[in-house]
């Protein structure tokens, strides 16, 4: 028997099995075409960023007063006749944001020609007080504007000692930020209306227009204080009469400062 004097003749896969690659490459025609254009987008969008074709004609604020959409379009003044595909719609909506009365902001192009702008105000909650000047603040405690004496008011006061120092846009801090978020409205949340809030330490009393007070201690669970305090309301009388509610669970009520009623968790707490 001859010996086998050849190798083996190599096993070769049908042509139809073979997965051919280059079926599915771009052309250098595609790429070439893919990269014009491109180029051309690119060029375009130079274009129009350095013409007037999409220069900004008007600013529209959506959200706000008449009054606060006036201070927005006056800081948004340097942008009219700019193209709007320049704009720093960030930058610009932290110059928003610097309005006293604007609580956040979000800028978008309306083409051809507007900046369009939805602004959350500033909600007001109190009247700042130092001597004989007022000023108007929101539950943030930031001071929004000042004004005249005896103006909003269905607003509480909040008093604070002569020396410190406000202007709008500046954010009150310690005890005065504690008695704005104090005062701060609660979903579905009804009490007489505040005439005053005091604010010693961590200590914060509400003083409503009936002379009776309100004593929350800190603001930890202020939702739940308020919600004990209303349902024991009806039942102090007087001018002197309290509700110390700084423990929810074991609020004490009384119709003067000298006499001290504990009331039963189950008759204030219950839903």
């Amino acid at each position: 028997m001859r010996a086998a004097s050849a190798a083996a003749a190599p096993v070769r896969a049908p042509t139809g099995d073979r997965l051919e690659l280059s079926r599915f490459a771009p052309s250098g025609r595609s790429l070439l075409v893919g990269l014009v254009l491109v180029l051309a987008s690119a060029g375009a969008y130079g274009l129009a960023r350095g013409t007037s074709a999409f220069a900004v004609d008007g600013v529209a604020v959506h959200g706000a007063s008449h009054e606060v959409g006036a201070s927005v379009r006056e800081a948004l003044a340097h942008v009219e006749g700019r193209s709007l595909l320049a704009l720093d719609l960030p930058a610009l909506e932290r110059a928003v944001e610097a309005v006293p009365a604007v609580a956040s902001a979000h800028l978008d192009r309306g083409f051809p020609d507007t900046l369009n702008v939805r602004v959350t105000p500033e909600l007001a909650v109190a009247v700042v007080r130092q001597g004989s000047a007022a000023w108007l603040v929101a539950a943030s405690g930031r001071v929004l504007a000042p004004l005249d004496r005896g103006a909003r008011p269905g607003l509480p006061r909040i008093w604070l000692p002569r020396g410190t120092e406000l202007a709008a846009g500046f954010t009150l801090t310690a005890a005065p930020l504690r008695a704005a978020r104090a005062v701060a409205p609660l979903p579905g949340g009804t009490l007489p209306p505040v005439a005053t809030v005091r604010a010693g330490g961590q200590e914060l009393t509400l003083v409503l227009r009936s002379g009776v007070e309100i004593r929350l201690g800190d603001l930890s669970d202020r939702a739940l204080k308020l919600a004990v305090a209303a349902r024991i309301l009806p039942s102090v009388v007087g001018p002197d009469g309290y509700v110390d509610v700084s423990v929810p669970a074991r609020p004490v009520a009384s119709a003067t400062l000298d006499s001290q009623v504990e009331v039963e968790p189950a008759s204030s707490t219950d839903a």
